[in-house]
């Protein structure tokens, strides 16, 4: 029998639905087109110039020329550690600190760490499309859990509950969410914890986002609100949100020192030690000013008001108001069905490829994340592409 030339692993995974649409946006824009992207999700700022002179730096220094620990810079695990302590009002130490090439390395050696194959993890839909893809890389089940815009796209205890079966293993949980930049209240928070705790699960806590909140809405740490999960929890973080850093791949997992080590013997077979560079630059970001990081954050806030404005205003769109990270999702249903130049788009994947086609801008579509009948458009923009891109899709589907 011939033997297939890509492994089923590999050949079932599908390829990052927001890094394709931005690949397609930025090829047309090297082909002379005027193209908006709302599509990535990354800071549209530059990384702030102390933590690129820190990288500089670290260029000239022959230490950082060769192999360094797999598990990272001790100087740069012991800032993590503080960082995460802080974050969690409890003790953490450089040993519970694994370094890695972003936050989604540091999933993927998280899942890869805790499931054995068949073992369930739960997740809210709609998700973060790494999410299911990294899950099923290490062998475990993705089990997403249907959420409602009603609710805020907000799961409940009982929802989680009753999606809960003797083979669940871990709770994926994030606050702030991508995609829709829903931010759980302190009191949900705390009641998801519990019900973890009581039911021996691993909660992974995906916290990159965790600086990147609005108005009266406050960030709470699931492991923060309950303490006695430290022991089952990993939390996931890193520089790239915070700093805007995207392109400098550094990202961390805390958690016990079974798991890191473990992990780390992952790590060290995968990739070995991150960028020496990129990591004195982390360790700059961490140990330097905020005031960077919250002018992005005010600029974010002031265009993700104007985002919500203009959407709602889209004829067949609607849009809640997100109070994390840096994306909008709303509704495009009303829209579907309608005649849109020469085709009649019936889902959302289709009038996303109406509008990329027809008005030049790129969003991604709800179906990436596990919910059709949605956009998701990232706010990490320039206010003069924000107002042009949304008023190119409202003349498009007026």
């Amino acid at each position: 029998m011939a033997h297939s030339r890509i492994s089923q692993r590999v050949g079932s995974i599908e390829e990052s639905a927001t890094l394709a649409i931005d690949a397609r946006a930025k090829a047309l824009k090297a082909a002379g087109e005027d193209v908006i992207g709302f599509g990535a999700g990354e800071p549209d700022f530059p990384t702030p110039a102390h933590i690129v002179e820190a990288a500089e730096k670290a260029c000239a220094n022959p230490r950082f020329h060769h192999y360094t620990p797999t598990s990272g810079l001790p100087e740069l695990r012991t800032a993590v550690a503080d960082k995460t302590a802080r974050d969690l009002g409890m003790p953490v130490t450089a040993s519970q600190v694994l370094v890695t090439n972003g936050a989604k390395q540091a999933l993927y050696n998280t899942f890869a760490t805790l499931c054995d194959p068949g073992d369930e993890v739960l997740f809210t839909s709609p998700f973060w499309v790494t999410y299911p893809e990294s899950i099923r890389l290490a062998g475990g089940l993705p089990v997403p859990v249907q959420t409602d815009e009603s609710e805020g796209f907000r799961a409940t205890v009982d929802q989680l509950e009753a999606a809960r079966t003797p083979r669940t293993k871990v709770l994926l949980f994030a606050s702030p969410k991508n995609p829709t930049g829903t931010v759980y209240r302190r009191e949900e928070v705390e009641a998801i914890g519990r019900w973890a705790a009581d039911n021996d699960l691993w909660v992974v806590t995906d916290e990159i986002y965790q600086l990147l909140v609005y108005g009266d809405v406050e960030f709470t740490s699931i492991v923060a609100r309950t303490p006695e999960l430290a022991e089952r929890s990993v939390v996931i973080n890193g520089v790239s949100k915070t700093y805007s850093m995207t392109g400098w791949r550094v990202g961390w997992m805390v958690g016990p020192t079974d798991v890191i080590s473990a992990a780390t013997n992952l790590q060290s077979h995968a990739t070995s030690n991150v960028d020496n560079v990129a990591q004195a630059a982390a360790l700059a970001g961490l140990q330097g000013p905020m005031d960077t990081a919250e002018e992005m954050r005010l600029a974010f806030d002031r265009r993700r008001k104007r985002m919500v404005e203009l959407l709602n205003g889209i004829p067949g769109v609607s849009c809640m108001e997100p109070h994390g990270a840096f994306y909008a999702f709303p509704s495009f249903e009303g829209a579907l069905g309608k005649e849109i130049g020469p085709r009649k788009p019936a889902s959302t994947i289709e009038l996303a490829e109406v509008i990329l086609e027809e008005a030049r801008v790129a969003v991604v579509p709800g179906e990436a994340f596990g919910f059709p009948g949605y956009m998701r458009l990232s706010y990490a923009l320039s206010d003069d592409d924000l107002e042009e891109g949304l008023n190119r899709i409202a003349k498009l589907l007026g």
